[in-house]
């Protein structure tokens, strides 16, 4: 067996637990140090360590991981950035003219991976003491695609465009307007047809320091698209984008292999790496330990094993249980229960834009839905019913006991997580349903030890949704819950969700541009539309089906159901059955017909 420690230095804090897992390593108490110290921060010596898992029981603060492996598995690892530190076994393939996509957990290696074939990162084949050099690389993948790919590479004969996964950094590296920045990278001559398609002429003089993350990701997008390159790296593209404008980056993206380009993208929404991808890579393992690349896959087989959790030509089950989704009939009236809500017509009037919300309700037990474009009122209505924002008229909501997750969040309270959510949930915090429903699916019981300024993106997300359903409520209201979280993540926190409105017969609304986890969450839909900037229109509550093929019929996007699995899938544009649906005015809710 190959052992993998990984040691994480951020948690490790050896003061204040008297270094409990060195006390407690057998190998220690024969006087041979597994475990040693240097710089008030464990090290593990992996050829000397056991596997025993006791100092992983001990440390207080879970900062360590000890992994067995299969000795096989060896041989293939690609890179490791030092001791104690996460491993990555295998890499992605690149084709031409083929959209790989990559789907996989949150720190599982599909960012290092798209690092390494970037260039950004030099494989290690995990000898991070003495690097091999490229022909040693070469050799090591003699025989494959990655041969080639990593010898045009050290002869600097391959062209590489990188979109990076942080957008929101680009404004400290680059300067300048938007327009400026596009225009210098226009190698391709482009420009003109990608601003039409990505919508970025309005974006043209503002500075790159004042625009959004939506505005931020398009530009990156469009920056990378109109380098001339070989090969077209993106890691996570759809982040900060409203569905249309995820469906625009998809087909910008795309275009690229009519040209014959290699294009490889990470990305955790479903349904766009289902309507990207011609092929998939799944990512397994454990997040922040080490992760492994499976062969390629069709692009409908590779989500599906995902979602199975099984691997079946390489006979390895990373996942205990399926993520499954249920098919949901269509419901032509709603009798959850008794109304829980009720608001006439709506408006709020700003210097530069204007909400009309139509008359509507909710009842006992429901969660509604919220789709629409960015930048056409679904967070200023969302406001209003928590009553943060008083309508025209100094109309103010807040005759409800409410529970609000904003868009944006920060960790602007001073202590660990565990002591934020104890001063929230209060008596519920210890209770065994605590632990089963909200605890478990969202993962919470690793970071209750962190202070909330040291966790990350994803991570503060998850506490921000985990702090909004511990609140006793009425209503509960969550604006986009799925940014920064990956697929199993989001299913998870929509799983959560349900459970917690369903066991207090409470009510929701849940403000979310993926189609997929929007599908699993509600119970009815609220389209929004209008003009982003200028107008907004929120039309009333109505059934999925319905709130579905409004929406989408807008896009100019069909969905039809897997029949394995019943997730929604994104038909191709112009595919027989994508200009069936839209003849029959069907554009959500078709069976697929492939056994």
């Amino acid at each position: 067996m190959t052992r993998v420690a990984v040691i994480d230095l951020d948690k490790c804090k050896p003061k204040r637990c008297n270094r409990l897992c060195h006390h407690f390593c057998p190998i220690v108490r024969t006087r041979i140090e597994a475990i040693r110290f240097e710089n008030d921060k464990a090290v593990i010596v992996e050829s000397l360590c056991t596997g025993c898992g006791i100092c992983v029981k001990k440390c207080p603060f879970k900062a360590i991981a000890i992994v067995n492996l299969p000795d096989e598995l060896e041989k293939d690892c690609s890179h490791r950035f030092g001791e104690n530190t996460f491993k990555l076994y295998r890499l992605p393939t690149p084709f031409p003219g083929m959209v790989v996509g990559l789907l996989g957990q949150n720190g599982i290696g599909k960012t290092t991976a798209l690092k390494i074939l970037s260039g950004e990162i030099k494989l290690n084949l995990g000898n991070y003491e003495k690097p091999p050099e490229w022909n040693e690389i070469i050799t090591h993948y003699r025989g494959s695609t990655l041969q080639d790919y990593f010898q045009k590479m050290s002869e600097n004969k391959l062209k590489i465009s990188h979109k990076p996964q942080y957008v929101d950094k680009i404004p400290k590296a680059v300067s300048g307007k938007a327009g400026e920045l596009l225009e210098k990278v226009n190698e391709r001559k482009k420009l003109e047809k990608i601003s039409e398609q990505l919508e970025l002429k309005q974006l043209w003089n503002r500075p790159l320091d004042v625009l959004s993350g939506g505005e931020l990701q398009r530009v990156a997008v469009a920056a990378a698209i109109c380098r001339e390159a070989d090969v077209y790296l993106f890691d996570e593209p759809s982040s900060y984008l409203d569905v249309k404008q995820r469906l625009e980056v998809a087909r910008a993206i795309r275009s690229l292999k009519d040209e014959e380009k290699t294009v490889i993208v990470a990305e955790h929404d479903l349904a766009i790496i289902d309507y990207l991808s011609d092929q998939i890579c799944i990512f397994y393992g454990e997040p922040g330990v080490y992760g492994v690349v499976s062969s390629v896959h069709g692009v409908r087989t590779g989500i599906n094993i995902y979602l199975e959790g099984y691997i079946p030509d390489e006979n390895v089950r990373f996942r205990k249980e399926a993520i499954i989704f249920h098919e949901k009939p269509p419901r032509t009236s709603f009798d959850i229960g008794e109304t829980q809500l009720k608001w006439g017509q709506i408006e709020k009037t700003y210097e530069e834009f204007k909400l009309v919300a139509s008359p509507g309700e909710i009842k006992r037990g429901e969660i509604i839905g919220i789709l629409g474009p960015n930048g056409i009122g679904k967070t200023t209505f969302v406001k209003i019913l928590a009553g943060i924002e008083e309508a025209d008229g100094g109309v103010r909501f807040g005759e409800l006991e409410v529970s609000y997750k904003p868009q944006y969040i920060s960790a602007e309270y001073e202590g660990t997580v565990q002591e934020l959510l104890k001063s929230v949930a209060k008596e519920n915090f210890t209770s065994s349903w605590y632990k089963t429903e909200i605890f478990h699916p969202l993962k919470i019981e690793p970071l209750l030890d962190r202070n909330l300024i040291e966790l990350s993106g994803g991570e503060l997300q998850k506490i921000a949704i985990a702090a909004c359903l511990s609140r006793k409520a009425q209503l509960y209201l969550l604006d986009e819950p799925s940014a920064y979280l990956d697929v199993e993540e989001r299913l998870n926190m929509a799983r959560a969700i349900r459970r917690v409105i369903e066991t207090n017969n409470v009510t929701a609304f849940v403000v979310e541009h993926d189609v997929v986890a929007q599908d699993f969450i509600a119970d009815r839909l609220m389209v929004f539309t209008g003009e982003p900037g200028v107008k907004g229109t929120a039309n009333p509550p109505t059934s999925l089906r319905d709130g579905m093929n409004m929406f989408l019929k807008d896009m100019k996007v069909t969905f039809r159901r897997d029949p394995t699995t019943k997730r929604p899938r994104v038909n191709k544009e112009n595919s027989k059955l994508d200009k069936f649906q839209k003849q029959i005015g069907e554009y959500y809710y078709v069976r697929e017909l492939r056994k």
